[in-house]
């Protein structure tokens, strides 16, 4: 089936580069400058995808790349005296270093006020333009030397398409195997969710700054073949009309589809034209389309595939293939344990140390003082009532809260403050109390985010060593799928997260955590919402974990489990700790019993001990 598959999309792809290569003998002189300008804003339409529909950043300011290759291109020939080739790698540079300034309000903002900032930032370059003596002011700048190639006339719009068609090609295979490499699934995972993208390692920050830097070499390249192209800039090319035109081409398309952002660019650039005389109706259709597409069809048209063969399966029209959710969860299979758990030796080296931990916010003092040390290979259990404090010391030792007081310390060192992807990056993976799996993220992809332990700024190997990023790709992929093997969710594994039951995406959350291959495990209420079969098979699951020296700490309202499976309890209450120490001592401590038990006695909760080592 894949095999057929492949065959189908490639004969698919050949025809279009023929029709592609073709099309120029079927035109006019004035319909192919029509396609011309459509190939431009279609590079436009790819960028501003990679930073909005598949990195999740707002970015109004993509007319404004666009604008500063093309300017810097006329600049740079008219006034320089700079060849056009010369010019467009300084004017790629100049886009790309605009973008860098571009991204920086992302580190600090998002949703619509990054939105806002953005748009500002275009409408400051179209006021320089419009104002500069250096970009002719209003009138622009004329006479703008052409790309010149040995035996071949470029001013000539039927082979400069030939040009623009070639640069399209490889800057929409570049993008796309950005998109479905480990790049583009930590950019797809930081859209999903930022705060769990970096809880398994990926450098949110980097990668922001990243999609920026994408989107501005696109619009650079969009620039500079508009630049040789028309041989003329002027401000009115590169207002916010433009901007809005350009984002109406990838909404309407598909944001989260580059082949989507073509479609609607091509699209809209051909309605453009048709409408040219009517400029009023034109800007009201636009706007109405864009509306009722983010409301009735988010997708775009690059959803619409979807959308028929879902509602052909409901008509019956075809056979729908068996849910994901119907499917059989397969058994877990044991780690084989490394070396056995020697109890005298790993106490004397905690692998966390937390030192009198303060975490207020605003007045509100969830944890005060609070004091824990874990040794290595241990599974400690952390319990208290509601609003104790227990998810914010998680958040804590994992960086997403920066406490305001006291330290941290990972395997002796001292981690306070660090960031989550740090963190991840020295040993530290969690799972949270409330699933965050990446929704539009298969559940093979969400493993293959934590797989990768790339940095980001190891990006410039697509540009110089694409078949490494391939060759590792792959091995990543092996390695997903014995993960989801052992986990029992190789039927799973090319589903959505939320078309699953929630005993499947608990369990998927632990495996993708697993998938860091952390020296310590946080388990955020890992049993909550399971049957009694699911909760002894996490039991045998964190039992196994914890046999290849992996540090377990877990927080869980289900006491008989935390009682069964935890060596030591920690409990807190009002964010201080009020006990800690065995099963048997914490059930039997009176201030426990009173801020957390009530009246009741947990000592029949309390199993037989539990030996301190599992057996390989």
């Amino acid at each position: 089936m894949r095999t057929r598959a492949t065959a189908l999309r490639a004969g698919g792809l050949l025809i279009l580069a023929v029709i592609g290569w073709l099309l120029p003998y079927q035109l006019d002189s004035y319909s192919i400058h029509v396609v011309d300008v459509m190939i431009v804003f279609a590079l436009l339409a790819i960028g501003l995808g990679l930073a909005m529909g598949i990195a999740g950043q707002i970015n109004l300011a993509q007319v404004a790349f666009f604008g500063v290759a093309a300017y810097a291109t006329a600049i740079l020939t008219t006034k320089a005296g700079y060849g056009f080739w010369t010019s467009a790698i300084l004017a790629l540079a100049a886009a790309a270093a605009f973008g860098l300034v571009v991204g920086l309000p992302a580190l600090r903002i998002q949703s619509h006020y990054l939105g806002i900032v953005t748009l500002g930032l275009a409408l400051a370059f179209t006021n320089w333009a419009t104002n500069a003596t250096i970009t002719g002011g209003a009138e622009g700048i004329s006479g703008i030397a052409g790309p010149i190639l040995p035996g071949i006339d470029l001013s000539s719009e039927y082979l400069y398409y030939y040009l623009e068609l070639i640069v399209f090609a490889i800057a929409l295979a570049f993008g796309l195997f950005v998109v479905h490499t480990p790049l583009g699934r930590r950019m797809r995972a930081m859209r999903d969710d930022a705060l769990a993208a970096g809880a398994i390692g990926a450098e949110v920050p980097a990668l922001r700054m990243t999609a920026f830097l994408l989107a501005s070499v696109y619009g650079g390249l969009a620039g500079v073949l508009y630049a040789g192209l028309i041989r003329y800039v002027a401000p009115e090319t590169f207002s916010i009309a433009n901007m809005f035109f350009l984002l109406a081409m990838v909404i309407i398309g598909g944001r989260q589809s580059l082949v989507g952002c073509v479609v609607g660019a091509a699209g809209l650039t051909l309605v453009r034209e048709l409408l040219a005389d009517y400029p009023t109706y034109a800007q009201i259709a636009y706007g109405t389309v864009v509306v009722l597409t983010v409301v009735f069809a988010p997708t775009g048209l690059a959803g619409i595939p979807a959308r028929l063969r879902s509602t052909a399966s409901r008509l019956g029209w075809t056979r729908q293939p068996a849910a994901a959710g119907t499917a059989a969860l397969g058994p877990f299979e044991p780690y084989t344990a490394a070396q056995p758990v020697d109890s005298d030796t790993r106490r004397t080296e905690p692998i966390l140390a937390i030192d009198n931990i303060d975490m207020s916010f605003r007045g509100l003092q969830a944890l005060r003082g609070v004091q824990l040390t874990v040794a290595p290979g241990e599974i400690r259990g952390i319990v208290g009532p509601n609003g104790s404090g227990k998810t914010t010391l998680f958040n804590v030792i994992s960086g997403l809260y920066k406490p305001t007081g006291g330290t941290v310390h990972v395997s002796g060192r001292n981690l306070t403050g660090a960031s989550s992807h740090r963190l991840a990056r020295v040993g530290i993976a969690r799972t949270f109390q409330n699933l965050r799996l990446f929704g539009q993220l298969t559940v093979r992809d969400n493993i293959l985010v934590a797989l990768d332990d790339t940095r980001t700024y190891q990006a410039w190997r697509y540009l110089l060593w694409p078949f490494g990023i391939w060759r590792h790709d792959r091995n990543l992929r092996t390695a997903a799928d014995e993960i989801l093997t052992r986990y029992g969710l190789a039927a799973f594994g090319d589903a959505l997260p939320g078309a699953l039951p929630y005993g499947i995406q608990r369990r998927a959350e632990i495996a993708r955590a697993m998938a860091r291959r952390p020296r310590l495990l946080l388990l955020d209420e890992p049993a909550a919402g399971l049957n009694g079969e699911e909760t002894r098979q996490l039991s045998e699951i964190v039992r196994s974990i914890r046999a290849t020296g992996v540090t377990v700490i877990v927080i869980e309202h289900n006491m008989s489990l935390v009682m069964s499976l935890c060596e030591r309890i920690t409990v807190l209450a009002g964010g201080t700790v009020i006990a800690e120490g065995t099963p048997a001592e914490v059930a039997q401590a009176p201030q426990v019993i009173e801020a957390y038990l009530g009246d009741s006695d947990l000592s029949h909760d309390v199993p037989a001990p539990v030996p301190t080592e599992i057996a390989s």
